[in-house]
């Protein structure tokens, strides 16, 4: 069972962390609630700039002394950005915490923001980067047309014109505002003492931090999913890539469980049903899967697929049955439990190290969700009805709540593949041009 002590600082984090005896590493992640829905259009991608930004030098330590130093300590350090938090974590030896915690802090609160320029190329390139990547573009694509102009629609990465032009000044504001001690969380899992934890980061954050306290930050949430859309970029590509799905449900939502076995179910897996339809029988696909995503008051649920023209039409039409089949209560034997012993299964497996139990702590904690046990979550698995998913791909799926979004060769094609899965959502698109 997972044993996890909760604290608060002075200046305002809360601090969660579990031992983990058995190890003698520890994964630790300052987890800031600050992400791209966060950011004005203006201001698009300052979010994952400052993470960038981070490892170029701060008020104590250098670039090339961060690196330094953690390469010294054989660790690992390491950030991400996505739509709702950044996390800067790192993993080290059991007698490196200190200096972790030290350099970690630093880097966090009290960034220089040198070689602003330079680190701006570098965003430039991860853009273009993506830009000619199929596969990941058409996600931010397909959020765009979930979502709209809601800040939850547009990239993570942000957008060349804001970051060429966004001065230093501004990102210094946005960080003084959002790198502040109650809209930050610290986690770490591994062995370790949570006291000497909260001693290292209460010390180091006197040491580090000007801004005082406040408040964690009241994220305003989406009231109302904008009407279904489409999206298409043209590109020259040997394969369509297309997303296809709407609105998911809340991270908090209690059918998150029942979600889970559905994508499993649909796409998620080896043997699940897309996987096995649209590869293993009829090779018509390499890639093809179902996904989830999971926000603080909304989320995805969607299918991906590349394949050819040629392949195009009948692979969306196949999607488009078997989401039928599950919501009309066809689910096949053994089929539901499978997908029970495989989220559980795989939950189980990612608990032996301990960056997936700090991450689980940390994202439970900055996103305000309650923190169940192992033994809880095994019991809300095993508890999900055959009628839960079946309702839920009915309701989640339905034809007149889809999106779509691809890049390849011809949007004509696209339209047409579409209209197999929804007719409404090209025929809205066609009136609205």
């Amino acid at each position: 069972m997972q044993k996890y002590v909760l604290s608060e600082l002075d200046t305002g984090e809360r601090v969660i962390s579990e031992r983990v005896s058995s190890v003698r590493s520890v994964a630790i992640g300052f987890w800031i609630g600050a992400g791209s829905r966060d950011e004005r259009a203006d201001r698009a991608g300052v979010s994952h700039f400052i993470e960038h930004l981070l490892f170029k030098g701060s008020r104590s330590y250098s670039a090339q002394a961060i690196a330094e130093i953690f390469d010294a300590l054989g660790g690992e350090l390491n950030a991400a950005t996505s739509r709702e938090h950044t996390v800067v974590y790192a993993r080290v030896p059991d007698s490196h915490l200190e200096d972790a915690v030290d350099v970690m802090t630093d880097m966090v609160y009290a960034p220089t923001f040198a070689d602003v320029d330079s680190e701006r190329e570098v965003v430039l390139e991860e853009i273009a980067m993506v830009e000619d990547t199929p596969q990941e573009l058409v996600h931010d694509l397909f959020s765009e047309a979930v979502f709209g102009g809601n800040p939850l629609g547009r990239p993570v990465i942000g957008s060349t014109d804001v970051i060429a032009s966004i001065s230093r000044r501004a990102i210094r504001a946005y960080h003084r505002s959002m790198y502040v001690g109650g809209n930050v969380v610290v986690a770490a899992a591994g062995n370790l003492g949570h006291e000497r934890l909260v001693r290292l980061l209460d010390a180091a954050r006197r040491r580090k931090a000007d801004a005082p306290p406040k408040g964690t930050r009241v994220r305003p949430p989406l009231v109302k999913a904008p009407p279904p859309g489409l999206r298409f970029a043209r590109k020259e590509t040997e394969q369509y890539n297309l997303c296809l799905g709407a609105p998911g449900i809340a991270r908090s939502d209690r059918r998150r469980f029942a979600a889970s076995l559905l994508d499993g179910i649909l796409g998620g897996s080896a043997s699940s049903r897309l996987f096995q339809e649209i590869r293993e029988k009829r090779g018509m696909a390499y890639a093809v899967y179902s996904f989830t995503g999971q926000y603080t008051d909304t989320g995805l649920v969607g299918i991906y697929l590349g394949t050819r023209e040629d392949n195009l039409a009948a692979c969306v039409e196949i999607a488009a049955e078997q989401v039928a089949d599950i919501a009309a209560g066809n689910l096949r034997d053994q089929e539901l439990e499978r997908a029970k012993e495989n989220v559980k299964g795989r939950i189980m497996l990612s608990m032996e190290s301990t960056s997936n139990r700090m991450s689980r702590l940390g994202k439970s904690l900055i996103t305000d969700t309650e923190l169940l046990s192992f033994d809880r979550i095994i019991a809300e698995i095993d508890a999900v009805e055959p009628e839960a998913v079946s309702e839920l791909a009915g309701l989640l799926l339905a034809p007149e709540r889809l999106s779509a979004a691809c890049v390849g060769p011809s949007e004509e094609r696209f339209h047409e593949a579409v209209e197999r899965m929804s007719t409404a959502l090209v025929a809205r698109a066609a009136a609205a041009a």
